[in-house]
Order: C-alpha cells, then sequence, then structure tokens
C-alpha cells in the first residue's frame, strides 16, 4: 500500500511515525523539503515527492495542512484527483467537515475525518475519527485502522461529536503538559532538582491515565482512595478547588472547542 501525507509538520509528521510501522510505502510531502527528509529519515523509510504526485499516485492519502489553507489545495489539484478516483482521503483539520471537503474529491472516493494528538508518534495517542457514508465506508475503516494500529488508542464517532472530542483529546495534551510543569514547579520550589520534578511529574500523570482506563473506575473513586481524612492529599484538593481547578479546565477545553468550529469557517 502506498500511503502519502500531504503537510508533514507536528501533527501530519505525528501521524507519519506512527503508519510507517505498518508495512506500507510511505510518501512525503512538505512545503520546507527538508523537513520532510529529515522526518524520513527520522521513521527509517518515506520519500518526497509533490502534492501532485501523492495525489496522482497514493491510495491512502492524508492531509496535514491547515484547515484554512485544505480547500484551496484540493482545488489546485484537481487533476491528479481525478486520475485517482478510487484514493481514501483522511483529513485532520479542524473545524472542516466530512461534507465541507466531499465536493472536492470523486464520488468514488474515500473520506475519513480525524483529530488525533502527537503523542500517536510514540504510540499513546488518541484519536476520533468519522467514516464518509458510502458503500466503502467498512473498508475504509479497516483500512484506516489498520495504518493507525500503532498509534494508540481510536474512538469512531458521530461526526457532529468530532469538535467536541477535539477540546479533549486533541487539545489537551498542551493542558497537561502544562499540568506537569506547575506540578515540576512545585517541587523545584521544594528543594527538588528539575529533572527530578519532571520525571516525578509526568510518571504520576503517565500512572494516573492508566489506572483509569485499566481499573474502569470512575476517577472520582479513585481520587477518594488517595485522599485520606485530615491528610496531606485533601489539603491539596481542597486548595485546588479554591482556585477554580476544575472550573478552569473546564472552562479550557470549551473554549477549544468554539475555536475549532471557528476554524472550520
Amino acid at each position: 500500500m502506498r500511503v502519502g501525507f500531504i503537510g508533514t509538520g507536528n501533527m501530519g509528521g505525528a501521524i507519519a511515525q506512527s503508519v510507517a510501522k505498518q508495512d506500507v510505502d510511505v510518501v512525503l510531502s512538505n512545503f520546507m523539503k527538508a523537513e520532510a527528509e529529515s522526518l524520513s529519515q527520522k521513521i527509517g523509510k518515506g520519500v518526497h515527492a509533490t502534492n501532485a504526485e501523492i495525489a496522482a499516485t497514493c491510495q491512502v492519502i492524508f492531509l496535514g495542512v491547515k484547515p484554512y489553507q485544505l480547500l484551496n489545495l484540493l482545488e489546485s489539484l484537481e487533476a491528479e484527483i481525478t486520475k485517482n478516483p478510487e484514493a481514501l482521503w483522511v483529513s485532520m483539520s479542524a473545524g472542516l467537515t466530512l461534507e465541507d471537503i466531499s465536493p472536492y474529491l470523486p464520488n468514488t472516493a474515500g473520506l475519513i475525518r480525524m483529530m488525533p494528538n502527537t503523542p500517536v508518534s510514540i504510540g499513546q495517542g488518541m484519536t476520533t475519527f468519522s467514516v464518509k457514508s458510502s458503500n466503502r465506508a467498512t473498508h475504509d475503516q479497516e483500512t484506516f485502522t489498520y495504518l493507525m494500529a500503532k498509534s494508540g488508542k481510536l474512538l469512531s464517532l458521530p461526526e457532529h461529536l468530532i469538535d467536541a472530542a477535539t477540546g479533549i483529546s486533541g487539545c489537551g495534551p498542551a493542558f497537561v503538559y502544562q499540568f506537569i510543569e506547575a506540578l515540576a514547579d512545585a517541587g523545584v520550589q521544594n528543594g527538588l532538582q528539575r529533572a527530578d520534578a519532571i520525571q516525578l511529574a509526568a510518571q504520576t500523570v503517565l500512572g494516573a491515565g492508566q489506572l483509569v482506563l485499566e481499573s474502569g473506575q470512575h476517577p472520582a473513586v479513585l481520587k477518594d482512595q488517595v485522599t485520606s481524612p485530615g491528610g496531606s492529599t485533601v489539603a491539596g484538593v481542597v486548595a485546588l478547588e479554591e482556585k477554580g481547578f476544575r472550573h478552569a479546565s473546564i472552562s479550557a477545553v470549551n473554549v477549544a472547542i468554539k475555536r475549532t468550529k471557528e476554524l472550520g469557517k
């Protein structure tokens, strides 16, 4: 299978690293050729090509360009797209719907809208996706899940929920990194070396998240298991509540969802 990537920035590059772990040929395109070549060396496979070459020759094409660029890009590739009418196109452009993109592709083409996050590059990502309804939808989903099998977890959602999911899993890593940094800063403030503090914070976040997934217990139940009466943990929990920690977190997701919808307009 020949899989092309048009746009290999942070997100496109992360997906390429994951897909390259499968038994496929990888073709990379970036307006900065050096970046595509650097990614090729990093993943140990992949050749550089033009957008037009990818559009005309690849069976699966991941689109890692900005939302405001995507439709113009597809319009500019009309001739090449016509030559490759059975291709599966995968968009990761925030806010652009399947309905927005479909008119730029042949009726026989496949189309998936996805929202990954950068941890896909190490096999720990969270990717939501929605497949365009057609008589090839089942096959397209099987192809997509095969290509993304080494990326982490996948969740198929109705398309109207993709923006909401983006605010959590797509934008969420940035919020988590801020939390890790804040925990580490507190450790440094209290005498820990920076590297030690970051390791403590990052592993704590990783382990807590894994316990939520593997135990199946509600986060509130797990939180209560660590908050002994009159103990240090509950004192910290109260301090977070006093500073509006949960409200700030919910607000961050809501603002991110709002902005995601705006990007597609």
